[in-house]
């Protein structure tokens, strides 16, 4: 599943059918700004709180089994945001935008539901979410999350590729990892135009950040209630 809509260039260096906001380069850094510091405070938050010689909570398995879990529980809480920013609009959200981010919710869940069918038995039960420190109404909060989201999602993907031992869960990984890519992409554009491949996404070799299964958690689990066994993650 993909992006719907059809967006090509106008003559005024607007995409047609979007409603490209008027913002700039430093508004755009301070969203980026903004994101990093909803995800910090969760990384301060958690790495504090979880004690990897504790057992208790949900165990993610082993092995493939356990990287998979990984991403199942992460594209739970990427569906149920975007369930929530579609389900309460922000202010002035725009047909566009509307599109757009109802697309991006549609693929969270497809993702969410791939994960639990591959799973099967072996999948871990829905996660309670917490999202109380996310304003809903404000458009300028919302898309500082999603962007937030979207790259933390892209890093953890990149950064569970090796642990993941069959290939054909290697090769489903790769496509999604795609998919939340061009999310990050668009959201960023709706940021600020241009921005799809700004420097707080992509580094000076080009190469998108990385990230380990454990510090991925550090860092959501401030949105994620329900507790979960990390011990078993590679690192």
């Amino acid at each position: 599943m993909f992006i719907r809509k059809t967006r090509s260039v106008a003559g005024n260096g607007q995409e047609e059918g979007i409603a490209q906001p008027s913002v700039h380069r430093r508004t755009f850094l301070k969203y980026a700004g903004m994101g990093t510091a909803i995800l910090s405070a969760g990384a301060t938050l958690s790495s504090c709180s979880k004690d990897h010689t504790d057992d208790s909570g949900v165990s993610l398995g082993s092995g493939d089994v356990s990287v998979l879990n990984y991403a199942y529980a992460l594209e739970q809480l990427e569906a149920a945001f975007y369930t929530q920013v579609i389900a309460t609009p922000y202010t002035d959200m725009s047909p566009a935008e509307a599109t757009i981010l109802t697309d991006i919710r549609n693929h969270e869940i497809a993702h969410r539901e791939f994960f639990k069918a591959a799973l099967g038995a072996n999948a871990i039960a829905s996660l309670e979410v917490n999202f109380t420190s996310i304003d809903f109404t404000s458009r300028t909060k919302v898309l500082a999350a999603a962007m937030a989201f979207e790259d933390l999602g892209v890093s953890a993907y990149n950064g569970a590729g090796q642990y993941i031992s069959l290939v054909k869960y290697l090769e489903f990984a790769g496509k999604i990892v795609s998919v939340e890519a061009r999310h990050a992409a668009v959201i960023r554009d709706l940021i600020f135009a241009g921005s799809f491949a700004a420097s707080t996404a992509v580094d000076e070799k080009g190469l998108d950040k990385a990230r380990t299964p454990l510090d991925v958690f550090a860092i959501a689990g401030r949105y994620i209630k329900t507790q979960i066994n990390v011990n078993t993650l590679p690192h």
